[in-house]
Formats: C-alpha cells, sequence, structure tokens
C-alpha cells in the first residue's frame, strides 16, 4: 500500500526557481511521484509513494523557509495514483488571480470536522462550496451554495455578482483540502465579510474523521488523482476520469452511448471537433501500449 500526502502551505519563498531541482531530484531518487507547485506565496501538491520516501520530501518541505509549519492530510492507494513527478514553478500555488489577496497575513476562522455540522445547520449561516463545478456535481454538504465556477479564478467575480444575496449571513466555506478557502476566506475578508469560516482540512478530513451516519455530506469528494474520487473513511469513490475533458464520471456514465474510453463521454459531447476525437484515441492508444503516462500527452487544457 502507498502513502498518499495532500498538502499546501503558504509561506514567502524569495526564490522557487531554485528550489526545484533538488527538490525534484529528492522525490524521484525516493520513489515519489505526483505534483508539487512552488511559488512566491508557498508550496502546493499531492504525492505518493513508500512512506519513508514521502516522509522523505515532507521533511525537506518542512525545511524551506517559512514551511515549518507544513502539514499535510495522508490517504492510502494500492496503487500508484500518478505517472511521473512534476516540481512547477508558477506565480500562484492555486490560481485566485488577485493579488492582494494574502492568505499568510490573515485568514477566516478555522472549524474543526467535528464542529462543523454544528455550524452550516445554524439558519444565519450561508454555506459555499469554493470548488469547481464538476467537482460539485459528484458530491457536496447538503444546503450548501454552488457557485458554478469552471476554475477558482472565477470566483471574486462570481461572489462581488452575488454578495447582496448573503447580506446578513454568516459565510462558512470549504473545499477538498483547504487550500482554496485559506485564499476566498481572505478575499471575503477583504470584501468586507464580518464573520468568515472554513472547514480546517477540507473535505478530506471530515470525510476521515466524520461516522457516515452523522455525515451531511452526500456523494464523493474528487481528487485531482487516478483515484478520481473518495467517499467517508477516504474509500475510492467509485467515479473513473473522462481523458478528454477531465470530468468524473460514476459508473452508469460509462454506459452512455456517448462515452468512449480515452475519447469522450455526454459532458463534451458536443465540444470536440473529429479532430480533436481522433487526437484523444490516439493518446488513450499509446497510453494503453504503454508509451505515454496517463498524465501526459495532448489533450484539453486542466
Amino acid at each position: 500500500m502507498l502513502t498518499v500526502a495532500a498538502l499546501y502551505h503558504f509561506a514567502r519563498l524569495p526564490d522557487p526557481a531554485a528550489l526545484r531541482p533538488p527538490l525534484l531530484a529528492l522525490a524521484e531518487g525516493a520513489g515519489v511521484r505526483g505534483t508539487l507547485i512552488l511559488a512566491a506565496e508557498g508550496v502546493n501538491g499531492t504525492i505518493a509513494g513508500p512512506r519513508e520516501g514521502v516522509e522523505a520530501v515532507l521533511a525537506h518541505l518542512r525545511a524551506l523557509p517559512g514551511c515549518g509549519g507544513l502539514t499535510w492530510k495522508e490517504s492510502t492507494a494500492p496503487q500508484m495514483p500518478f505517472g511521473r513527478m512534476k516540481v512547477r514553478v508558477k506565480a500562484e500555488i492555486v490560481t485566485m488571480g488577485q493579488p492582494q489577496v494574502d492568505p499568510a497575513a490573515h485568514v477566516g476562522r478555522y472549524v474543526a470536522p467535528a464542529d462543523w455540522n454544528a455550524l452550516i445547520s445554524a439558519p444565519d449561516v450561508a454555506v459555499i462550496d469554493t470548488r469547481n463545478d464538476y467537482e460539485v456535481a459528484i458530491g457536496t454538504f447538503r444546503g450548501a451554495v454552488d457557485p458554478g465556477t469552471r476554475s477558482f479564478r472565477d470566483f471574486p467575480a462570481w461572489w462581488r455578482a452575488n454578495a447582496h444575496r448573503f447580506a446578513g449571513k454568516r459565510i462558512a466555506m470549504f473545499c477538498t483540502g483547504g487550500i482554496r478557502c485559506e485564499k476566498s476566506t481572505n478575499f471575503l475578508l477583504g470584501e468586507g465579510v464580518p464573520e468568515v469560516f472554513h472547514l480546517q482540512g477540507g473535505i478530506l478530513s471530515y470525510l476521515e474523521q466524520m461516522p457516515t451516519a452523522e455525515s451531511l455530506w452526500d456523494g464523493a469528494c474528487f481528487v485531482f488523482d487516478r483515484r478520481v474520487s473518495l467517499t467517508h473513511g477516504l474509500a475510492p469513490g467509485g467515479h473513473v476520469l473522462c481523458h478528454a475533458c477531465r470530468r468524473p464520471l460514476a459508473p452508469a456514465d460509462t454506459l452512455r452511448p456517448e462515452y468512449e474510453e480515452g475519447a469522450g463521454c455526454h459532458h463534451c459531447a458536443d465540444e470536440y471537433t473529429p479532430a480533436d476525437r481522433a487526437r484523444f484515441r490516439e493518446r488513450h492508444r499509446q497510453v494503453m501500449r504503454g508509451e505515454l503516462f496517463a498524465g501526459e500527452g495532448p489533450g484539453p487544457a486542466a
């Protein structure tokens, strides 16, 4: 069984590009795969591998300037969920496109999974899912507001257009592991919202700790690796990924006539040209023959 660690930490890294080569070399040498993103605002990513290898990478990250408090969410996988190890340097560790947002300075109030049900059941609380629309489609908290955003970059505009709906409400926000809420709660505080809360450790911590019988979560939680989705106890959720549009599919979705493994599904049936489909089929053929990892090759932008 392999160890999977989902992590993020906001810290001021003056030269993230210089940190990339030693981090990549360590991870590859330790048999660890996945994706880590470095930026001037910190580090984010998910890695998997043998426990000792994952621990070596985590120790290296915690030794970076300002990253001593880095924490992570662990789960397991029977098979390697990533094709290779990638360390990328970007402008943001999660893209919101709001330069004034600084989670290292100020965020909303953390709420432990054990206390989350009581908070979101209160009549003066509005619960907002900060994830993308395709993530919300397979699972969310009961009564949560779905902004319908295609990417996290769309969230600020959605809030500004809809803030009037939540006047007088306390705001509770959640996402997969917590990183998007670090930014979105900082953003809302900057917009003048007085009381903003977010689920500590994200949905993954809630699903790990909350007994199913007491849970207010319905469905599965999308994750950005080959497992595709997780449910209570962080058990596999049974979804697969459309390798054309990257949306999650339930088992019943693969029985629909629009579904073609590696080439398309009902979500994207009208979104691509015949040339695109041919390209997806060729990519899938290469994956099946071992010429490409499943996470590589041509395809639509994530």
